[in-house]
C-alpha cells in the first residue's frame, strides 16, 4: 500500500544522533487498542523503529497492538499515570470522563478536514501537554482517525433511518449527538465492539471508514454513511518518571521518533480514505459518500448540546481555543 512505503521510507530515513551517551538500556511496553494496521498502529511502528535507531539501540519499545497488553484505551490514562504502563497510544475521547479537554477533538462537526484536524490540534497543544503534566505524564505526539461515519445493517441518510438503532460512539460527544438524533446510541470501548456486533448487542458503529475496515466489519455490517462527524485524536504519551530518568540524549532520540511517527499518521490521510474505501467496495461495503446536507444538518443540531456541556466542563481554556482555531481558520 502508498501508506505502509511512506511510513517505511519515513523510518528508514530517520535522523542518528551523534555520538551519544547513555546511562541504561530501556526497554518498555507501549498499549494500544487498536490493530498494527490502523494508521495509529503503522505510525507507532515508525515511531519504535525510529527511537530505537535514534538512541543506538538503547531504547527498545515493544508493541502491544489489539489490546493484547491486557488495558483498554479507556485505562490507559491513569495506568501511565501511576507507572502501571510506561507508554501508551490512547484513544482520547475514551479518557475525556477523567480530563474533559480531551474530548476537543471529537466535538460534532468541528474540523471539516485534514488540514482543520491539524490546526486545532496544533491551536489545543499546549493545553493539552498541561493536562498531561498535571497528570504526571508527558505528550509526545498526536495521530488522527480519518473522519468518522456510521457503519450498519443499512444506509443511515435520515432521522428516521437513525431512529432506535442501536449504535455504539467512542465517547460521550457522539454518544450524546446520537441519542439526540434518535438513536438508541452507548459508549463502548473499541475491544467489546466486534464481540458486540457478533452477538446483536449493537447494530450500528460510528466510527471511520479506517476503524471499520482493519476489524474487517464487512462480516457484520453492510453499508457506511460518511456523516463526517469528526476527526479524533490518539495520543502517545509517556509517565513523567519514566522520562526524567532517561538521559537528555534518549530523551531526544523520543523527540526524533515522535516527529517521524507524526508525520507518517498525518501524511497518510491523504491517501488512506481511499484506500479504505476501495477495500470495503471490494467486500461488498455499500459507502454513501454524499449525505443529504438536511440529515447533517440535524445531526449538528443534536450536537449543539455537547459543546455547551464541554465549554461548562473547561471553562474558558476551551473557549480561547476554539476561538484562535476559528480565527486561525478563517471562520
Amino acid at each position: 500500500m502508498i501508506m505502509k512505503s511512506v511510513l517505511g521510507s519515513i523510518g528508514v530515513a530517520a535522523v542518528m544522533l551523534a555520538a551519544p551517551a547513555y546511562a541504561q538500556d530501556v526497554k518498555w511496553d507501549m498499549a494500544n487498542e487498536y490493530q498494527d494496521t490502523s494508521i495509529h498502529g503503522q505510525a507507532q511502528k515508525v515511531f519504535t523503529d525510529t527511537a530505537r535507531e535514534a538512541s543506538g539501540g538503547s531504547i527498545d519499545i515493544t508493541n502491544h497492538f489489539g489490546g493484547s497488553i491486557g488495558y483498554k484505551s479507556k485505562e490507559h490514562f491513569d495506568a501511565v499515570a501511576d507507572g502501571a504502563l510506561p507508554i501508551a497510544n490512547t484513544s482520547m475521547g475514551q479518557v475525556a470522563g477523567i480530563e474533559p479537554m480531551f474530548l476537543l477533538s471529537s466535538l460534532p462537526f468541528l474540523v471539516g478536514s485534514a488540514e482543520d484536524a491539524r490546526l486545532l490540534w496544533e491551536v489545543a497543544r499546549p493545553k493539552y501537554e498541561e493536562v498531561f503534566a498535571r497528570n504526571n505524564q508527558v505528550l509526545l505526539y498526536a495521530s488522527p482517525w480519518p473522519p468518522a461515519g456510521i457503519w450498519a445493517k443499512k444506509a443511515i441518510t435520515s432521522e428516521d433511518e437513525l431512529a432506535g438503532v442501536k449504535t455504539r460512539a467512542w465517547d460521550a460527544s457522539g454518544t450524546s449527538t446520537l441519542i439526540n438524533a434518535g438513536a438508541a446510541a452507548i459508549q463502548m470501548s473499541w475491544a467489546d465492539v466486534v464481540p458486540q456486533l457478533a452477538t446483536g448487542g449493537i447494530d450500528a458503529v460510528l466510527t471511520s471508514a479506517e476503524g471499520g475496515t482493519n476489524a474487517k466489519f464487512w462480516e457484520h455490517l453492510s453499508h457506511f454513511s460518511a456523516i463526517n462527524y469528526s476527526m479524533s485524536l490518539n495520543m502517545t504519551h509517556v509517565n513523567k518518571d519514566e522520562w526524567d530518568a532517561l538521559t537528555d540524549d534518549q530523551r531526544a532520540a523520543l523527540l526524533t521518533a515522535s516527529e517521524a511517527a507524526s508525520d507518517a499518521a498525518w501524511g497518510a490521510l491523504a491517501t488512506r480514505v481511499a484506500e479504505n474505501y476501495a477495500d470495503m467496495e471490494a467486500n461488498g461495503i455499500t459507502v454513501i459518500a454524499e449525505v443529504p446536507s438536511e440529515f447533517l444538518g440535524q445531526l449538528s443540531a443534536a450536537g449543539e448540546q455537547v459543546y455547551a456541556d464541554w465549554l461548562e466542563k473547561v471553562g474558558a481554556d476551551g473557549q480561547a481555543i476554539l476561538d484562535e482555531y476559528r480565527a486561525q481558520k478563517g471562520s
